[in-house]
């Protein structure tokens, strides 16, 4: 899976329509080879990006979990530690 795409599901707050579109265009050009397709595929990469932010946005609603929400600050701040220890010089 593409590193850049993060998890949305079970956040407070809960993710929003741009998070969502961005995982779609970042799951899109993954798949598809290009991070700026060509003229002649832009409307196929529009169409797919619509059609998999739609998806993430119905499986968001449909997903239940009884854990608590994780806080998106805490969470950022992990993973900023995990970082910072891994590209300790």
């Amino acid at each position: 899976m593409c590193r850049n795409i993060r998890q949305l599901h079970n956040f407070e707050p809960p993710a929003t329509p741009g998070e969502v579109q961005a995982a779609a265009l970042q799951y899109v050009r993954k798949v598809g080879g290009a991070a700026k397709p060509s003229q002649r595929n832009q409307a196929a990469y529009d169409r797919a990006v619509a059609a998999v932010a739609a998806a993430t946005t119905a499986l968001l609603e449909e997903l239940v979990t009884a854990a608590p929400p994780k806080d998106r600050e805490v969470e950022a701040a992990k993973a900023r530690e995990r970082s910072r220890e891994r590209y300790a010089s």
